[in-house]
């Protein structure tokens, strides 16, 4: 399905970025994995870099080859740590990323952001995700402060614009055949599934209990590939729910169904 491609994939150390690195490789993608945490073992080739740095994406930027026919932006920082490094790190870099490389990639290249199911709500947080429109790395405190964004609360905010922000991107580049999806998992057992629990607590608990179990990244990480081959070329500007039903259980329980 990836024959020939060249995909990019950033949270590749570890979780669904490990778990996608591995499975485009195998469908015949030269792989370059990117993560803040060095590899022992990297998919392909490796490059270090830090999503909430600006200065840290351009060397990235600079440093990567031309060409690459995907761009999986994987890495994501948990809810328990602060929310300023959240915002940054999972929609203002991760954005500020996408936007540098766009001119480097291929024709017909697809991007794919992990979303996820908590993002779920945007459709109200108009006014916030307006606001962060034009958020660079330098507002981002003061805007976290402004916005009452904390603790879990920047998590669900971050995923929600991001959302957002790929439906509005569609046809962006439509031009060059460039597109864009994202896929929203729900829980996912990782290492920071547990940061999640403790940040949501009876929330968290509850909606657990709608599952039969927690998704792994490999289940994850196909629906990645997917939007990654040329296979979902006609697939634009879409949120993609791999949750186990959950999203499902949520809109059937919210209107009597």
């Amino acid at each position: 399905m990836l024959d020939g491609k060249t995909i990019i994939v950033t949270g590749a150390s570890s979780g669904i970025g490990a778990a996608t690195a591995k499975l485009v490789a195998e469908q015949g993608a030269s792989v370059i994995s990117v993560d803040i945490v060095a590899s022992t073992n990297p998919v392909g080739k490796f490059f270090q870099a830090d999503l909430a740095s600006q200065a840290s994406i351009d060397q990235l930027v600079a440093a990567l080859p031309p060409g690459a026919h995907g761009l999986a932006n994987i890495a994501g920082l948990p809810p328990t740590r602060p929310a300023s490094d959240v915002i940054k790190v999972n929609l203002v870099g991760l954005k500020y990323l996408t936007r540098q490389l766009v001119p480097k990639l291929a024709d017909g290249a697809s991007i794919v952001n992990l979303a996820s199911l908590a993002g779920l709500g945007w459709p109200d947080a108009k006014e916030t995700i307006t606001a962060s429109a034009v958020l660079g790395f330098d507002d981002v405190l003061s805007f976290c402060d402004t916005h009452k964004l904390e603790g879990a609360r920047s998590y669900f905010f971050s995923k929600e614009a991001l959302i957002v922000w790929t439906m509005q991107h569609r046809w962006t580049w439509r031009s060059r055949g460039i597109r864009m999806n994202s896929v929203s998992p729900g829980p996912v057992d990782t290492p920071i599934l547990k940061d999640f629990i403790e940040t949501l607590g009876e929330r968290a608990e509850e909606d657990m209990k709608t599952m039969d179990r927690p998704a792994t990244p490999s289940d994850i990480a196909p629906v990645v590939a997917f939007l990654l081959s040329d296979e979902a070329r006609w697939i634009r500007g879409t949120n993609v729910p791999v949750d186990g039903g959950m999203y499902s259980d949520i809109l059937c329980r919210m209107h009597g169904y």
